[in-house]
């Protein structure tokens, strides 16, 4: 894995200063710290930090054909390489190293705007045609790998891995867009392909970039989740078939000439990654867990069982439930406000496993591809009893009462009548918006200021998932909300995390789950094949019951996360009552700042649980103080 960074004049053929675009890249240093290249000539400047995986010896960045002509900065890895080497061989192409870098540069000879769709594996990557005088930028198909963008005022298009790097950049605005603000309020993220900053934007997942002087940018999508749906067979065996489909995504991302090994949770998804790369009689395979002294968000008992069962070389950090010093690191690691607090468990699991191995699979995208979110479930109940009634007596009766019912956040999730009641007065899309939304629209409405919201003209956060769930194509509600999703919560919240956690310790992580064959099959079976009164995933879990012991596959799903609630009440209280006082959030205006006081005193005193917005406060503070040092400095 690896960090990259460019430059590229869209106007001309200036010269670029090689001590920025060398700053830019040494700023994603911590992504690839085993090599660093810069290609520099007029109107161009590529810059690249290495992470050695395949080839330790000849994969060097940047990169070029022979003559040449055509260079490429690259992150990311591509595991049918191989495949796409012996083809392009065939066609005569000659190729002067082992790495998988190379096949880019005979792919864009031979492939053009096509190559990204032949690609299996993750990667953000640029490439350089002098002939055509054309920049190419890509991003894989569910954006595991990040890539940032800028287009300023005077012609240069600036990009690289991550935002920090365009931000070196002194003509890069740093000025805040308003509605990612209330994006974040409302999601925990800033949903693709909007960043925090009103000029840089995201390359959205599976789409290529073209840019040429004198023209402006050509976004491109090549992939889409639901061009390879089908309808699945009656007599098809759905275990059999999803086991075998799943073990050749795990094997075809096994290539690594460095240690490699897994993350193990204790979750079905990490364990059925384990179980399908143990082979009989071969190597143990190195996983990893975290544990917390808190028994309650502790999974490593289930870990344990799996990895003995299975032979694996198994290592447990033991972490301090107090231990609160990655707090102030986040801001940096994230370059945005973010939100989900899951990422501070990640974060030590991936450091844990960096000591030992440089490549580590995980389950991420198990629970997409197969409906393992409780919400699912939740979301295809209510559609059913939507379907009984007419609309516009949903809307008046459930939502007034909905509007009359107390609020019982406490209760579990089924039991919250108020929830339920405002979700079944809305049609599906709106419902399923509330449903994915760390904040409810009405929380927003006390927490952001009044000329905050005001200023916004009107906009809605819950369009960027009301767009997709509405995506014209035959799907069945389940289907909608999967997709919703893979096209906003997963890059955005799910798939940011886990890259940033994982490179902020060097470490490359991949997800067999989102293997884009695999994934399109699992999308395209039906609800029965995914739901059962056991809950999501239910064809994963029937499968792997020769593989997993019954108690893992069938438990109570466990969050990844930690106990905000008692942290707020406990040892962080006074930093919690000292953000109605913070002068950068009053400064902002984006706040009602007399509202988070309220909070923090009902929260602090066990009167209502505020845990989640606070903690939304508290990552939009620290962001500020972020932005601030990057101003001083």
């Amino acid at each position: 894995m690896c960090g990259i960074a460019g430059l590229f004049d869209m106007k001309g053929h200036r010269s670029f200063d090689t001590s920025l675009i060398g700053r830019m890249t040494d700023a994603v240093a911590h992504r690839g710290p085993d090599g660093s290249g810069i290609h520099s000539e007029p109107g161009l400047a590529l810059g690249h930090r290495r992470l050695s995986i395949i080839d330790l010896a000849g994969g060097v960045q940047p990169m070029r054909t022979a003559d040449g002509a055509v260079t490429v900065i690259f992150n990311g890895e591509i595991y049918n390489f191989r495949e796409l080497r012996a083809e392009l061989e065939s066609l005569g192409c000659r190729f002067l190293t082992q790495s998988d870098t190379e096949v880019l540069l005979h792919g864009w000879r031979r492939w053009r705007h096509d190559l990204p769709r032949r690609l299996r594996g993750l990667f953000a990557f640029a490439l350089w045609d002098s002939i055509e005088q054309t920049l190419f930028l890509a991003r894989d198909p569910f954006g595991k790998k990040p890539l940032h963008y800028a287009v300023l005022a005077e012609g240069t298009l600036v990009f690289g891995s991550e935002i920090k790097s365009l931000l070196l950049h002194p003509g890069v605005d740093r000025a805040l867009e308003p509605t990612a603000v209330e994006d974040f309020f409302a999601y925990g993220y800033v949903p693709d392909p909007k960043s925090i900053y009103r000029s840089v934007l995201k390359l959205p997942p599976a789409h290529s970039l073209t840019a040429q002087r004198g023209r402006p940018i050509a976004l491109r999508s090549y992939w889409n989740a639901l061009d390879g749906l089908h309808r699945p067979r009656r007599d098809e065996d759905f275990a059999a078939d999803l086991v075998e489909r799943l073990r050749r995504a795990v094997q075809s991302r096994l290539i690594s000439d460095v240690p490699l090994g897994a993350l193990l949770s204790g979750g079905v998804d990490s364990s059925a990654v384990v179980a399908l790369m143990t082979t009989p009689g071969g190597e143990a395979v190195n996983t990893f867990s975290i544990a917390f002294a808190d028994r309650a968000f502790d999974e490593t008992g289930y870990a344990n069982a799996v990895a003995e069962r299975y032979g694996a070389r198994h290592t447990v950090r033991e972490v301090d439930p107090d231990n609160f010093d990655l707090l102030p690191r986040l801001p940096e690691i994230y370059d945005e406000p973010f939100g989900d607090v899951s990422a501070i468990p990640t974060f030590f699991v991936c450091a844990e496993a960096r000591k030992s191995v440089t490549v580590a699979l995980t389950g991420d995208g198990g629970d997409e591809a197969l409906a393992g979110y409780r919400r699912y479930a939740f979301h295809v109940a209510e559609e059913k009893i939507r379907a009984r009634m007419p609309s516009g007596f949903r809307r008046r009766a459930l939502g007034a009462l909905a509007d009359a019912y107390p609020v019982a956040s406490w209760l579990p999730r089924p039991l919250r009548a108020k929830t339920t009641l405002r979700e079944l007065s809305l049609d599906a899309a709106d419902a399923y918006v509330r449903m994915v939304s760390a904040l409810p629209m009405e929380l927003r409405g006390e927490l952001l200021s009044q000329d905050f919201r005001r200023s916004l003209g009107g906009y809605d956060a819950g369009e960027a998932v009301r767009a997709h769930f509405n995506v014209d194509a035959p799907l069945d509600p389940l289907q909608r909300a999967q997709y919703a999703d893979v096209m906003t919560y997963l890059p955005g919240d799910i798939l940011t995390k886990v890259d940033r956690a994982s490179m902020a310790n060097s470490l490359e992580l991949r997800a067999p789950f989102l293997d884009p064959d695999f994934f399109s099959w699992c999308l395209s079976l039906g609800e029965e094949q995914k739901l059962s009164k056991r809950g999501g995933k239910a064809i994963l879990k029937r499968a792997m019951e020769p593989y997993l012991p019954h108690e893992i596959l069938y438990r109570p799903k466990q969050g990844f996360t930690v106990p905000l609630a008692r942290w707020f009440r406990g040892p962080l209280k006074e930093n919690i009552r000292a953000l109605s006082q913070s002068r950068r959030l009053i400064e902002s205006g984006f706040l009602d700042m007399e509202r988070v006081g309220e909070m923090a005193q009902s929260h602090i005193h066990g009167w209502r649980d505020y845990s989640k917005p606070l903690w939304l406060v508290w990552a939009f503070d620290a962001f500020l103080g972020l932005q601030a040092r990057r101003a001083g400095s």
